[in-house]
């Protein structure tokens, strides 16, 4: 039976079920949310006379938690319009709805009587052969089970979502002792491919594996910063970036998530898992005890690990918690020597190596974090998992881990990592010895670009499955390299198509990507179909690189300076009028002139998380790639007969003027960076290249024509031109932008007007980039500007000067 999810249904619209439906909104699935009906009426109710029974009082509280949803940040919806898609109602007026949705979704609170009683209510509404799953986190599933119809216990799971649902991705789906198998295969593969998630089928065991690892990772840290005497501070810069993991960190990411929260999983694993050998790291030292007690929670009680505090002057300070004295106090700067020795390597997988053997406190903290982060996992198997490769993928997917536990222990060495346990007094898994005694040395293989892992009953490689949808760079760069300067590697995806993949400092775009651009699209149309522009890094590209321009300006090099600005123009344009198709595959940070590149591809298939923008106002500067010439002509594209076209080019200068940034690639369509009807949205992001060649291959296949230049953009001169230094003049004098501000904004509108002409003309797109370049060459003369660029450089944050 092939399964169409049209209409959801979500029960519990707290702050997991708002996220949750929002997510399926996002995605372009109706939802209903159902929460419970208000105990009683607020003051503010009875002050307007509502009764009990008015319908506004009756669904209270699904109302308000869908409207805090909303307002959060960062926002659990890809656009607000998709709001549309979720109708609210209550439990009692409302459950008979459910009867026409495709799939049940239980996200009421973790307690096992209160879910039976909403299991029970569905029962009476659910038509037979509905989905219904639950969102919880520890309940075991053959409890949820009991009582339950015939035809519920074969199509119930449970389909934990991690929060935030939007941003976090992986999805563990635990089927129930009766769910049919093609119920699993149905959730597995919808997770990967309508709701962008990493699928995990997971054990119906306590905390399943994401948090089985994870609050096993935290709790072994609680334990061990104490006995080596590490600060809050050190904990933090040991177990962040530096390994593939997010900024938070650990105590950060503990304060956000709350300290609560932590725990009360923390004390379901210790009483429900007797047989774990590390059961009494689940206990909490006293100092998280103390914590407890005083409601020191994190971010939702204002104090945690850290605790911000405004001195005299208003300033704020960041304090850390002595976990001694457990008194707060200003956090200091962590420093090791070992740390500084992978400042130099980029590869997060190369740096384990070097972090195991550092002479440091910071050495001794890594070899005993990984010895017994891999004696845990490596005796989780088969107890949580058949599968190693399941348990990384939770990791990864669950905790923002660049790399998961089996993944570091290959970095490391396995017999390294088996040297590193043994001198920590842990046994290694019979499992991992005989591994190593039959010579196989690694978890992981690559192979004809594929991923195998060790599977440990067969004692063979065997491919990890669903790779087929996915083109993994790291794989087949190495095999498939066609060309290569330090900027850019340029592979053959097969069936005729060339990725161009950045590999500079952030993936900025200086004169090695130019390059490398240049070469990519003179070998693809000579001997290949088409070019897709896309790489899997943190983010597609953070823009040009600002600090190249920077000493050009600083030396005075203004013909230099021109030469490589209009290098880089003549670029964006062959990317648009190559004889082969381009395809751009943006994702995450996608600013300056990378946004730039994408707007100059044929197509953008772009990552549902892509956040995109013309920046360059925040260093002084227009946009000089072609940013500026191409939301004109988009602008012009727009105009229609009686048309108001002042409104819509003031629209588009807005977006430059204001730095405008979507905060999803759907964004991105309203500030018409994005173009509907021609560019498309990916919402897994292991899919994006894949998806991005195929499109390519289907233009290529399709007949495409190199397209002729444009000369038909219309500016409206003198008559745009006045309007927009009017509202400049207007906004410097209001305070709201400065001197340097009014005089960036009005180079960019005599290039958007297309000058002074007196009348609306007809101009060629050479024209715009030539008024282009000549306005970013004036800025870059200014010593503002300088200023701007020199500090952005040094904090990575913008200067209003």
């Amino acid at each position: 039976m092939k399964r169409h999810i049209k209409k959801v249904a979500v029960i519990g619209s707290g702050i997991m079920g708002s996220g949750i439906a929002c997510h399926f909104a996002n995605i372009g699935v109706e939802v209903l949310l159902l929460d419970i009906l208000p105990r009683e009426l607020t003051d503010k109710e009875k002050a307007k006379g509502l009764s009990i029974e008015d319908t506004v009082v009756r669904n209270r509280v699904v109302n308000e938690n869908l409207q805090a949803a909303l307002k959060s940040n960062p926002s659990p919806i890809y656009n607000k319009k998709f709001a549309n898609r979720i109708s609210t109602g209550n439990l009692e007026d409302d459950i008979s709805k459910i009867k026409d949705v495709d799939w049940i979704i239980e996200v009421v609170i973790e307690r096992l009587d209160i879910k039976k009683s909403v299991f029970q209510s569905i029962e009476k509404h659910r038509t037979p052969g509905t989905l219904i799953t639950s969102n919880t986190s520890g309940i075991p599933i053959h409890f949820m089970n009991e009582g339950r119809s015939d035809d519920f216990q074969k199509h119930f799971a449970v389909t934990h979502f991690f929060n935030p649902p939007r941003y976090l991705k992986l999805f563990e789906v635990v089927p129930g002792p009766n769910c049919k198998s093609e119920v699993t295969s149905f959730l597995m593969e919808y997770g990967e491919k309508f709701l962008g998630k990493t699928s995990v089928l997971a054990k119906d065991t306590p905390a399943f594996i994401g948090n089985r690892i994870g609050i096993f990772g935290i709790q072994s840290l609680f334990h061990q910063v104490k006995d080596m005497g590490l600060s809050v501070a050190e904990v933090d810069k040991l177990t962040g970036p530096v390994i593939g993991r997010p900024k938070s960190a650990t105590f950060r990411t503990v304060d956000v998530v709350g300290l609560d929260t932590l725990i009360h999983v923390a004390n379901g694993l210790y009483e429900n898992c007797p047989e774990d050998e590390a059961r009494e790291l689940f206990k909490l030292p006293n100092f998280i005890e103390t914590m407890m007690e005083n409601k020191w929670l994190g971010s939702k009680s204002g104090q945690g690990f850290y605790k911000k505090v405004k001195d005299k002057s208003g300033k704020s300070t960041i304090l850390e918690l002595n976990l001694d004295t457990l008194d707060y106090q200003e956090s200091k700067k962590a420093h090791f020597d070992t740390l500084e020795l992978t400042k130099s390597v980029d590869r997060v997988s190369d740096r384990f190596p070097i972090l195991v053997d550092g002479k440091d406190k910071a050495g001794e903290f890594y070899r005993k974090n990984f010895a017994s982060l891999f004696a845990y996992v490596q005796n989780r198997i088969p107890e949580i998992s058949d599968e190693l490769y399941r348990i990384d993928d939770a990791m990864k997917a669950g905790f923002g881990w660049q790399h998961g536990p089996f993944e570091i222990w290959d970095a490391i060495g396995v017999e390294k990592g088996i040297e590193l346990m043994k001198n920590e007094n842990l046994e290694v898994a019979s499992w991992v010895t005989d591994m190593v005694a039959a010579g196989t040395n690694s978890f992981y293989t690559v192979k004809d670009g594929a991923t195998y892992y060790f599977d440990i009953p067969k004692k063979q490689y065997l491919k990890k499955p669903g790779q087929d949808a996915f083109v993994i760079l790291d794989n087949i760069r190495s095999t498939k390299e066609v060309w290569k300067n330090p900027g850019v590697v340029v592979e053959d995806l097969g069936d005729g198509i060339l990725n161009v993949e950045f590999i500079s400092k952030m993936n900025t775009l200086g004169g090695e990507v130019i390059q490398g651009l240049n070469k990519a699209i003179d070998i693809a149309e000579k001997d290949f179909q088409g070019l897709v522009v896309g790489n899997q890094g943190a983010n597609f590209s953070v823009g040009a690189n600002i600090g190249m321009i920077f000493m050009m300006a600083v030396e005075q090099e203004y013909d230099e300076l021109n030469f490589a600005i209009k290098t880089f123009q003549d670029t964006m344009m062959r990317m648009r009028y190559s004889a082969i198709p381009t395809v751009a595959a943006p994702h995450g940070m996608t600013l300056g002139g990378g946004c730039e590149l994408s707007m100059h591809a044929d197509k953008v298939v772009a990552a549902a998380e892509t956040y995109i923008g013309l920046v360059e106002f925040g260093v002084g500067v227009i946009p000089g790639g072609g940013g500026s010439k191409e939301m004109t002509l988009r602008a012009a594209d727009l105009f229609r007969k009686d048309d108001v076209e002042l409104n819509i080019l003031r629209e588009h200068f807005l977006t430059i003027g204001m730095a405008k940034v979507s905060t999803s690639a759907h964004e991105a369509f309203d500030l018409n960076i994005l173009q509907k009807g021609k560019d498309i949205v990916v919402v897994n992001n292991d899919r994006l290249i894949a998806e991005a060649k195929k499109h390519a291959l289907i233009m290529a296949e399709a007949g495409y024509t190199q397209p002729v230049k444009r000369k038909d953009v219309k500016v409206l001169g003198k008559q745009a031109l006045g309007m927009f230094l009017v509202g400049t003049d207007a906004m410097e004098a209001g305070g709201y932008i400065s001197e340097h501000d009014l005089k960036i904004a009005n180079k960019l509108a005599y290039v958007m007007a297309g000058g002074d002409l007196s009348e609306a003309t007809m101009v060629s797109e050479q024209y715009l980039l030539d008024l282009e370049r000549e306005a970013f060459l004036s800025l870059c003369t200014e010593r503002k500007t300088l200023e701007r660029i020199q500090h952005m450089l040094k904090t990575g944050k913008p200067l209003r000067n």
